[in-house]
């Protein structure tokens, strides 16, 4: 079985769309000499996929019901900076007797308090089961032994990225990632945008990161990691 980005499928639909036309630009593609396919993930790069989506939904979730409490907050005068550092003030006004918060709106504010704190435990769990999962993967113990790289690191590299072997040289893995400039070049004239926005969201890492990591793989660690 061979997977096909459907962004590679979607030239080959004719006009209207239905069942038959799909399977038909399916058919196209696949039979294309330069189409690229996607790789069969595993069943347990399928279950971390699902760890580290759950994760970054949780921690999407703080910011929005920290603000919601502070909006909500803000109509009875009570105004705090953003960020989860300011939070504590918004609890003390809440617990505490010296501000003149109605008794409903410090009810609400408790509520909107224990989901924020039941978030923070979530995700406190799910990085341990992350550091759990890390120990016990061969190629993300390897992967560790380059400098710089934590479990967490280690694990969406695993999870998420081809097998690194396919990748001729370090660039590659950079332009797998989206680390290249978009380009608009036509009569033989090179056009350059910006960083192109096509890469994997799901590993929750920063472009930074990646560009490093990526010119370690084109230093040949690579190798070394591969062959253990």
């Amino acid at each position: 079985m061979r997977l096909i980005p459907p962004v590679y499928v979607k030239p080959f639909v004719k006009r209207q769309k239905n069942d038959a036309t799909d399977a038909e630009a399916i058919l196209e593609a696949a039979l294309r000499p330069t189409m690229r396919f996607f790789a069969v993930k595993t069943e347990d790069q399928q279950a971390r996929a699902m760890l580290f989506r759950t994760r970054q939904m949780f921690v999407g979730q703080r910011p929005q019901m920290i603000n919601a409490l502070r909006g909500h907050l803000a109509e009875h005068g009570l105004v705090a900076a953003r960020g989860p550092a300011h939070l504590k003030r918004l609890a003390d006004a809440i617990a505490g007797d010296d501000t003149a918060l109605h008794a409903e709106v410090r009810d609400l504010g408790r509520m909107y308090l224990g989901q924020i704190e039941g978030l923070n435990t979530r995700v406190a769990e799910l990085d341990a089961k992350m550091r759990c999962a890390a120990k016990k993967a061969d190629l993300v113990r390897r992967t560790q032994t380059m400098p710089g790289v934590v479990p967490v690191t280690a694990l969406a590299i695993e999870t998420f990225a081809r097998d690194l072997a396919t990748f001729r040289r370090g660039c590659d893995f950079a332009a797998w990632l989206g680390l290249v400039p978009k380009q608009h070049s036509t009569g033989g004239k090179a056009r350059l945008g910006k960083t192109s926005k096509m890469r994997q969201r799901d590993s929750g890492h920063s472009w930074s990161l990646a560009l490093w990591l990526s010119s370690r793989l084109s230093s040949g660690l690579t190798h070394r990691i591969m062959a253990g």
